[in-house]
């Protein structure tokens, strides 16, 4: 050990460990998820001087975004650009700076941004390489909060918040390292109202938040549907669904109701049962199909809640969801099915559901429930909130 100090320093023995306790996280985590040097190189104790550049008459502002690369499909990525799809729409300039520990290059990513995010108009950019000064510049997960912290530019910091990030990890250095980046002074925009409740009274961070839209163009009852099954969500990459819970339930339900079809997608599982389609990962056009033949779908999020269970009510189809007061909170729909996060409990929900009488007419007034929501709503409400914050 004394050799490798000496050979290599303290601090490249330091990175050496920290890579070391990173491929123990498991095949997918052997890089870790935020670079070293910008840990080292933020003390959040410290408020550096809020510089805001003069706005100009009309009103226009430019809106920094410091994003790990989008992937399709992504529903966080989604809701990002959306938000500032909204905001181009009303004017207002939008940079995307990507933050990838891989150390691949931004326009080695834009080819499969414009093609997943057509609408997106503004550059797409290094945040490694610096970032122009803006009005406001907004984190978008953990890791990026920390290239926005430290970065020189001007701007307002803000923080894009879809979920609570230290939830994603076992308690230790990298749920301590997320829970730091609340402690930042950045202002909160949050998914839903739970998450902007919980940091404020958690870490005093002031929060605004937005309600769920959903894409009424893709998501939507079909005419003439014929259901005859139930649908799960299953991500093994996302342990914060609960793939192993889920798995069970099905199972359960599928000993009580031998003749109903059982659908999963999100990523290949395997066979587990003669009635079964492994979906693996489809389009919104094929989800929208898979919601429109099934009566229920199992969706759980012991985190804050997905954009799952507003995309099946739109197909109507209802969503079984774990009790939890984030899933309660941001849901806030009376066609929402909760259970106790255990297999019987929730294969029960599920046997409840396929046995409603009269389902046509719930599926109907599942659907209604969702039909007002816009993600133009969320746009609004954050163009407000940058208006109030910058003064404008």
């Amino acid at each position: 050990m004394s050799r490798i100090v000496q050979e290599e320093g303290v601090r490249q023995l330091g990175a050496r460990a920290l890579r070391n306790a990173a491929k123990r996280l498991g095949a997918d985590s052997e890089v870790f998820p935020v670079r070293l040097e910008d840990v080292r190189a933020a003390d959040i104790s410290l408020r550096k001087p809020l510089v805001v550049p003069p706005i100009p008459a009309d009103g226009s502002l430019t809106i920094n975004w410091v994003s790990t690369p989008p992937a399709p499909g992504s529903g966080g990525h989604t809701t990002m650009f959306r938000l500032i799809h909204h905001l181009e729409s009303l004017g207002h300039t939008c940079r995307l700076y990507l933050y990838d520990v891989y150390g691949s290059r931004a326009e080695d990513h834009e080819p499969v941004i414009r093609s997943s995010y057509p609408a997106f108009r503004g550059p797409v950019l290094d945040v490694t390489e610096g970032m122009a000064d803006a009005h406001a510049v907004f984190a978008t997960a953990w890791m990026t909060a920390y290239p926005v912290f430290n970065d020189p530019c001007a701007g307002k910091r803000f923080y894009l918040v879809q979920d609570f990030e230290p939830w994603f990890y076992p308690v230790g250095g990298l749920s301590a390292l997320a829970d730091n980046t609340y402690r930042m002074g950045f202002h909160g925009f949050t998914a839903g109202r739970y998450l902007a409740e919980k940091l404020r009274a958690d870490v005093g961070m002031p929060a605004d938040w937005f309600d769920f839209g959903c894409d009424a163009d893709r998501y939507h009852l079909k005419e003439n549907s014929r259901r005859d099954g139930v649908v799960f969500y299953a991500r093994r990459l996302a342990p914060r669904r609960a793939i192993e819970i889920g798995l069970l339930a099905l199972e359960i339900f599928a000993e009580r109701h031998p003749d109903v079809d059982i659908h999963t997608y999100g990523e290949k599982i395997g066979s587990i049962g003669p009635r079964h389609t492994d979906h693996g990962l489809v389009t919104p056009d094929q989800l929208n199909d898979i919601y429109n033949r099934c009566y229920a779908g199992l969706t759980l999020s012991m985190t804050n809640v997905s954009l799952v269970p507003h995309e099946m009510l739109a197909a109507g189809c209802l969503p079984v969801v774990n009790e939890a007061p984030h899933n309660r909170v941001v849901l806030d729909n009376d066609h929402v099915r909760y259970a106790p996060a255990t297999p019987h409990d929730l294969a029960r929900e599920l046997s409840d559901v396929v046995t409603t009488p009269n389902f046509a007419q719930v599926a109907d007034t599942a659907s209604a429930s969702v039909s007002g929501r816009s993600w133009d709503a969320a746009g609004h409400e954050l163009d407000k909130v940058l208006r109030r914050e910058l003064q404008v």
